[in-house]
């Protein structure tokens, strides 16, 4: 024990000196006034990029799709650059956005709270509103225990990178969110991809990875937020059970979309809520607030109450907004009249794009439904001339998506109409067959061959 206590001691002492070596040589390179500058940002990769990207956007007379501005409420219709169009582009799934009752609950928490809670949950910042919309949250999936966090986005990253490190295995499916991927690469551990629901190339994963690592994780989605579908839940719990792993479900846009009550994709599915062990959601959407929540065992939610930095070292969730959550999941769960208006405008949505020749891909009848044209140009084209005819509905193009894989995204709400449905289809089948008589999908656009 000695001996290797001394070989030890000495081989810390050699690599010490040699780092030090290291360190004075480059110093002595380096000269007595070395002071190296620190590089523009404008001449970044990341600003030539956006460059390229302008630059390709004039010279098609092609305004930028994004970052439009909304002068009012963004709900079924809306107003951009002074006129009123029809919006496809909002998450405001049940129309509770624009609720007196829910504008009421969040009038009152400002009277109650203020408008910032002015600390941390730890520190100042917890309420009343907080402990009552975690307890609501739990039973809702039939959990131990919940927890809300400032942003769905950082729900995420803090969720993973708090139980998931160094020597550990996440697979998660290829198309999972942002924030699911930043999660997983600040966290350290070891990240395996799986092709979009593909169960059988999860399993071969399982079997060559599993083993050699201390905990394993797998995330999907309730429902994708590129593609409206679901994932197969019951299959996934019996391989998280089969392999000795956590299942992880990102649930930010099933909430009040999927299941005849809205309840979620376990409900769809008929599954229980105990078989998966994180449950993941955003108070954004279908609950027309900000911020994010994990429910999930009591030990679960405990640790993260202790060691999850976007919770400990974060301002609290504005009361306002814990009110206005807790207020529409009330509603959502009353008024169930809504779901059913949201799932039957989608379904008609589909079968009309669909008879009209419009790829809308693997989506169900929810609130998410891509109009696939594969090519970036053409959707980001297809979105401006749509807007020119009072329809407000954005592209999602690589790197978001796979290369030739670009689509207009539709959020279908409750509030939406069939003749607004009818009319965004009719009018989209004939834009597309216009821009691709005039080329777009089908070859570079001459204006691009010069950039």
């Amino acid at each position: 024990m000695t001996l290797d206590r001394s070989y030890r001691d000495n081989a810390v002492s050699a690599a010490r000196a040699a780092a030090g070596r290291r360190r004075a040589g480059l110093d002595l390179l380096a000269g007595p006034d070395f002071a190296p500058a620190a590089p523009r940002f404008d001449q970044l990769p990341e600003a030539a990029d956006l460059a390229r990207v302008r630059a390709a956007s004039v010279a098609l007379d092609l305004p930028n799709p994004f970052f439009r501005v909304h002068e009012g409420h963004a709900a079924a219709r809306s107003v951009i650059g002074g006129r009123e169009v029809l919006n496809f582009a909002s998450y405001d799934y049940l129309g509770l956005n624009t609720d007196p009752r829910v504008a009421e609950a969040a009038k009152a928490a400002i009277d109650l709270y203020g408008l910032s809670p002015s600390g941390s949950r730890l520190v100042s910042g917890n309420r009343p509103v907080h402990d009552a919309l975690e307890s609501a949250l739990a039973q809702h999936y039939g959990t131990e225990a919940a927890l809300t966090f400032v942003s769905g986005h950082s729900t995420n990253v803090s969720t993973i990178g708090c139980l998931m490190g160094e020597g550990d295995l996440i697979l998660y499916d290829a198309l999972c969110h942002n924030s699911i991927q930043v999660g997983m690469k600040l966290s350290g551990a070891t990240r395996r991809v799986f092709a979009h629901n593909d169960m059988a190339a999860l399993e071969t994963l399982l079997r060559e990875h599993r083993r050699r690592h201390r905990r394993a994780l797998i995330i999907t989605e309730g429902l994708f937020s590129m593609d409206g579908d679901c994932p197969p839940l019951a299959e996934l719990v019996a391989l998280k059970q089969q392999y000795g792993c956590w299942l992880m479900v990102d649930e930010a846009h099933a909430l009040g979309c999927v299941g005849a009550t809205g309840a979620g994709s376990f409900e769809a599915q008929g599954i229980a809520t105990t078989d998966v062990d994180i449950w993941m959601g955003t108070l954004s959407k279908t609950l027309a607030s900000t911020g994010g929540y994990i429910a999930g065992s009591a030990a679960l939610v405990d640790i993260l109450r202790g060691h999850a930095s976007g919770f400990v070292y974060s301002v609290a969730l504005a009361p306002v907004l814990a009110a206005s959550a807790l207020r529409a999941l009330e509603l959502m769960q009353e008024e169930t009249w809504r779901v059913r208006a949201l799932q039957e405008n989608a379904a008609s949505f589909i079968a009309q794009g669909r008879a009209a020749g419009l790829d809308t891909g693997t989506a169900g009848p929810f609130s998410i439904v891509p109009v696939q044209v594969g090519d970036s140009l053409l959707a980001a084209k297809l979105s401006d001339r749509l807007l020119g005819r009072g329809i407000n509905v954005l592209p999602v193009m690589f790197p978001a998506v796979p290369m030739q894989s670009a689509r207009l995204r539709f959020f279908l709400g409750s509030l939406h109409d069939r003749l607004q449905i009818a009319a965004a289809v009719l009018v989209l089948a004939e834009e597309v067959h216009a821009l691709r008589a005039e080329g777009f999908g089908t070859a570079v656009p001459q204006a691009l061959l010069s950039l």
